[in-house]
């Protein structure tokens, strides 16, 4: 069974960046899709972008321009470039296959600072 570790989260300040990696135990080349989520304090847990086998990427309205996912098949990692972070950005974040369907991860914690 594909197990899903994120990683790379911290404390930054507004205007900031930080880099979001995802590592799955298993091949993630049979995926078509995978995505980033994640769950604001007091919040649900929404879709923030989402990758496809070929590459096509959506994003969110709200981090639109910001945020970049990427994914490499061969490392069967995917990531998460986030740039001019806000602190609405404040959440832990998660990646998964969209829709989800593989157990959640710990998830990794970002704190964007005002």
């Amino acid at each position: 069974q594909v197990q899903l570790v994120e990683s790379g989260g911290g404390l930054v300040q507004a205007g900031g960046s930080l880099r979001l990696s995802c590592a799955a135990s298993g091949s993630t080349s049979s995926f078509n899709a995978m995505a980033w989520y994640r769950r604001a304090p007091g919040k649900q847990r929404e879709l923030v972008a989402d990758i496809t086998s070929g590459g096509r990427t959506t994003y969110a309205d709200s981090v639109k321009g910001r945020f970049t996912i990427s994914r490499d098949n061969a490392k069967n990692t995917i990531h998460l470039q986030m740039n001019s972070l806000k602190p609405e950005d404040t959440a832990v974040y998660y990646c998964n296959v969209q829709p989800p369907w593989i157990a959640w991860g710990q998830g990794t914690q970002v704190t964007v600072s005002s």
